[in-house]
């Protein structure tokens, strides 16, 4: 019989391991996407350093990861507003760094 670690130190919600599924999806959808296009067109934007795709991921996670922590301080804990801007700070990355 297998054992099973406890985890309920950790206290999983729903909304937690959504997010650890939704990081895991977007590398590996990055991984896929690099498998089939491989180099990913590096390029110098606003921020006047090449950058790849990889690189504008990790960019848009760690500003999106702040939006949230400076959200929760300010605002409070309804976290929708955040999750929406922390999207659009995403793609102004993606398209502009």
């Amino acid at each position: 019989m297998a054992m099973v670690p406890n985890f309920s130190w950790m206290a999983w919600t729903w909304q937690t391991a959504a997010f650890f599924c939704v990081i895991a999806l977007l590398i590996a959808g990055m991984g896929l996407w690099e498998y089939v296009s491989p180099g990913g067109a590096p390029r110098f934007g606003i921020l006047r350093f090449e950058t790849t795709r990889g690189d504008r991921l990790f960019i848009s996670l760690l500003g999106s990861a702040f939006i949230n922590l400076a959200w929760l301080g300010l605002v409070g804990p309804g976290l929708w507003w955040a999750l929406a801007l922390s999207v659009v700070y995403a793609i102004g990355v993606f398209r502009f760094v």
